[in-house]
């Protein structure tokens, strides 16, 4: 529960706060809403849960801005306007239905999404300061997802709080003709937000499917938008829907990892499948190819694949090489040496990593090593790989990983090597 407020309700709750108080004093916002969770912590173990925890929180919430409105000089007679505005949320929570009320958060989530994303930032502070506010992100995921260190992340969420105030944003919107140039950084954040919950940076486990189900309730409210409903749209929520129909098979029972060959065909969700064919067919009316576009035709190919030998590895390698010249980011380059790999043998996916471009940057990314590793060993060389595979664990994150790695080491000590490599 506690997990679930902090990592879904928080946002929502910053963002209808946000919305009463205005962005120039989102801080309060984010920090009122953080006491409450905490008090949470606290003392439901000992009361239990009530029966409408978000009204809990937002009543915790009004009591702690009004007393750091008592205790500010930065908010010295202004009590006056913060108290109605709280008053009328907490009022808002008590009169609405469970239903709709989490209508009017998720509108107002959606709504300072386009807030965060303002022109004045630049793109990554806009894509940062969402995954922040909204998505419930510390500086260590945030920073995971740019391949950047926590003190540059927090500096640059700062500088985007400050622009807020001192440029007096407020929560009215503006035409949408104005808005269109802020669904890029809005789909972006989407798509961070759900690889976070696909692959967690942090915590105990590998998965965590209420952010991926909130990417896509997202997706799904963006791509309900008119000005918003553009081909790049459709195509990330198809990314996310074949992806997602993955999630039940991607750990077995006891929350081990399950490689894609190891996982059950079966069990992958196919209205989820169907879902993304739909929107990824509605994706090609436009005249441009997207990186999401070809994300979601690498993730069709896998979805579609009956099995693990009949994936058409050709046709994903080409789609990586698309997307490669697209986005020469040293991830995508790692992804397309597996499926090099496996059209052209484990020997071509070691020259690929090892000329590709940023490769010194992947050296902390525990990834590289282990893909390095695996393919050693399909080489034939078991010192190599177990050099690479325990360089692997080191830098493991998570201790799924890092049980995941233990078992690779443990088979490549004890497989035999190929004959002819």
């Amino acid at each position: 529960m506690v997990d679930h407020l902090f990592r879904r309700e928080a946002g929502r709750l910053v963002a209808i706060l946000t919305r009463r108080f205005g962005p120039q004093h989102l801080h309060l916002a984010e920090d009122v809403v953080q006491d409450a969770l905490g008090k949470a912590m606290q003392t439901w173990p000992f009361t239990g849960v009530p029966a409408s925890p978000t009204a809990w929180i937002l009543q915790t919430a009004r009591n702690r801005a009004l007393d750091q409105g008592r205790r500010s000089r930065l908010w010295e007679g202004k009590q006056a306007v913060l108290l109605p505005m709280v008053e009328d949320c907490l009022d808002s929570a008590r009169r609405s239905q469970g239903p709709h009320f989490e209508d009017e958060i998720s509108d107002s989530q959606l709504r300072m999404m386009f807030v965060c994303c303002h022109p004045g930032l630049a793109p990554d502070a806009q894509v940062a300061l969402t995954l922040k506010v909204l998505c419930g992100f510390g500086e260590r995921e945030i920073a995971a997802a740019f391949l950047s260190n926590e003190a540059a992340i927090a500096k640059r969420l700062t500088r985007a709080r400050q622009f807020l105030r001192d440029a007096r944003v407020t929560t009215d919107l503006p035409r949408t003709s104005e808005l269109a140039p802020r669904v890029a950084a809005v789909q972006q954040a989407l798509y961070l937000l759900f690889n976070e919950g696909y692959k967690a940076t942090e915590g105990p486990t590998l998965l965590r499917e209420d952010l991926c189900a909130d990417a896509i309730r997202l997706g799904e409210l963006l791509a309900a938008q008119p000005f918003a409903s553009q081909p790049e749209t459709r195509a990330l929520l198809a990314l996310m829907l074949f992806n997602a129909a993955r999630l039940p098979t991607r750990t077995d029972d006891g929350g081990l990892i399950l490689t894609l060959s190891r996982q059950d065909r079966s069990r992958w969700d196919q209205g989820k499948i169907r879902q993304g064919l739909a929107n990824l067919a509605a994706s090609g009316t436009g005249p441009t190819v997207s990186q999401y576009h070809l994300e979601a035709a690498i993730a069709a190919c896998h979805a579609l694949a009956p099995s693990d030998a009949e994936t058409d590895w050709p046709r994903i390698l080409g789609l990586y090489d698309d997307l490669l010249a697209r986005d020469a980011s040293p991830v995508v380059a790692l992804n397309r040496a597996v499926a090099l790999a496996r059209v052209g043998g484990a020997g071509a996916g070691l020259r690929a990593i090892e000329t590709m471009p940023g490769r010194d940057t992947l050296e902390g990314y525990h990834l590289l090593h282990a893909v390095t590793g695996h393919l050693w060993l399909e080489a034939g060389d078991r010192a190599k790989a177990l050099k690479s595979l325990r360089r692997a664990h080191e830098l493991a994150k998570l201790e799924v990983e890092r049980d995941h790695l233990s078992r690779r080491i443990a088979d490549a000590l004890a497989k035999p090597l190929p004959a002819n490599p």
